[in-house]
């Protein structure tokens, strides 16, 4: 049986020299999602422990596809780590982004679309020596729509009209002889002849 060759680096992985963290779904819940960075890639699976490549009992190459994300996760353990994932999709996990693709009303993945995977529960475990299968659930949602389903920025706030209040009236002069302030009378005041108190 011919084995495939190893699938050559990216032209950034080789100049940056290392490789894109795998996602990882530790716990039930997990959820990793982002834009697709580059077009999606099928290769042979490989052996976890000795990196040879996987077969099927008939001989036929273990395939998987190879999705790079944008994703908001940080991890402090890798070096200037920008949040870029890569989800290696097989098994169960495939089935989930097919009929997420499908109810999305597209043909398949895209570079700029975006992509949510959620970890939801674990599977039958068959083979003692392994653990049990993780199941998944995808959303997806084609590059030409991302725009529709992104909120818009919250408007800017008009600066309300400030309330001007009109200018105080100008105080009526006092008569004479009353306390502009008190409007007491002031004493000794003597009205002129022919008119009236103030009050």
């Amino acid at each position: 049986m011919s084995t495939p060759q190893q699938p050559v680096p990216s032209a950034d992985d080789f100049l940056m020299g290392g490789s894109i963290p795998s996602a990882k779904f530790p716990t039930i819940g997990t959820t990793i999602g982002g834009q697709i960075t580059t077009q999606p890639t099928v290769e042979q699976q490989r052996d976890y422990t000795t990196g040879e490549p996987k077969f099927w009992d008939d001989g036929k190459p273990q395939m998987q596809m190879v999705v790079t994300l944008a994703t908001s996760d940080r991890d402090p353990a890798v070096q200037d780590d920008d949040g870029t994932r890569r989800l290696y999709v097989k098994g169960q996990l495939k089935n989930a982004i097919a009929q997420a693709v499908r109810a999305a009303g597209a043909r398949g993945l895209e570079v700029g679309g975006r992509l949510a995977v959620t970890y939801v529960r674990d599977g039958e475990r068959k083979n003692p020596r392994f653990n049990a299968p993780k199941e998944f659930t995808a959303q997806y949602v084609p590059a030409a729509n991302v725009a529709l389903h992104t909120p818009d920025p919250a408007p800017a706030a008009q600066a309300a009209p400030q309330y001007q209040a009109p200018p105080p009236a100008p105080a009526a002069a006092a008569p004479a002889g009353v306390n502009p302030v008190t409007g007491e009378i002031s004493p000794g005041y003597a009205p002129q002849q022919g008119t009236e108190p103030p009050f």
